[in-house]
């Protein structure tokens, strides 16, 4: 299930990054074609002095500039399918589906271990994974069986949890970017203010100011969710590893009883006798 969905994620966050970067060159073309609020002012009447308010989205949009609006929306948009497939992943009913296991006991009950066997093996859930490894390893003992199937619900959730590290790099790596973002509208800030013979032109020191101050707060806010979705799934991930290794040594448990009394011989005596 999971390498499904890392091939799902490749091909979705490929596209996404398509649609992220031709949106981007369009903006930045836009940004570079409009006129700054400084070089409108110049063009303004000398008597003019009052401006119309400048709509919030844009201002937000040019305050972020065109790189630092890439990277942040290439970023929210793995983060975003990332979240959707372990949500899909990370389901107990998806890890422990209820048929396979009224199937599975079903077989066992009927001492059909082989084909029990062949069904673990053509199941890619976390249940059937586990009970693979022990029933391969049942036949040295049921204690040599439980290592098995814990070794094996170690090995799954490892590779589970690499998927949900990532979302610990993006929260910590948000507000760095922030960070970095702050550092270069400061330095903007400082050179324009430099730069400026006598009096500094307020309305270039304040672009460069909500340059840092917008970077910041995107930064921020993509880490937020990404920090909550990170704890949640490591959280999930527990209580499922739990549960499938719990139900896992009740199933292989039940099996071993089974094959113990299929070689007895108080239960081949009775099929002997109705054939008689």
């Amino acid at each position: 299930m999971l390498s499904v969905a890392a091939g799902k994620l490749r091909s979705m966050l490929l596209s996404c990054l398509l649609g992220v970067f031709v949106c981007g060159f369009f903006a930045t073309v836009f940004i570079l074609t409009t006129p700054s609020a400084a070089q409108a002012q110049e063009e303004e009447p000398a008597a003019k002095t009052k401006k119309d308010p400048e709509n919030p989205v844009v201002h937000f949009f040019k305050s972020i500039g065109p790189w630092f609006g890439i990277l942040f929306a290439a970023i929210s948009i793995g983060m975003v399918a990332l979240i959707i497939i372990l949500l899909l992943d990370l389901r107990l009913g998806e890890a422990v589906p209820t048929s396979f296991v009224e199937e599975f006991t079903e077989m066992v009950n009927k001492r059909q271990f082989k084909q029990a066997y062949e069904m673990c093996r053509n199941e890619t859930s976390f249940l059937a994974r586990v009970l693979t490894a022990g029933m391969g390893r049942l036949q040295y003992g049921i204690e040599d069986a439980r290592e098995a199937m814990l070794a094996m619900v170690e090995s799954v959730r490892a590779g589970k949890d690499s998927w949900i590290s990532y979302l610990g790099v993006v929260g910590t790596l948000g507000p760095l970017l922030g960070l970095v973002g702050t550092v270069s509208g400061m330095i903007g800030a400082f050179k324009k203010l430099g730069e400026a013979e006598g009096a500094p032109n307020a309305a270039d020191l304040a672009g460069e100011i909500s340059h840092a101050l917008v970077v910041t707060l995107v930064g921020v806010a993509i880490a937020v969710p990404a920090i909550f979705f990170f704890t949640f799934f490591k959280n999930r991930l527990m209580g499922i590893s739990v549960n499938t290794s719990n139900l896992a040594d009740d199933l292989l448990t039940q099996m071993y009883h089974n094959s113990k009394k299929t070689g007895s011989p108080a239960a081949i005596t009775p099929e002997r006798s109705a054939k008689t």
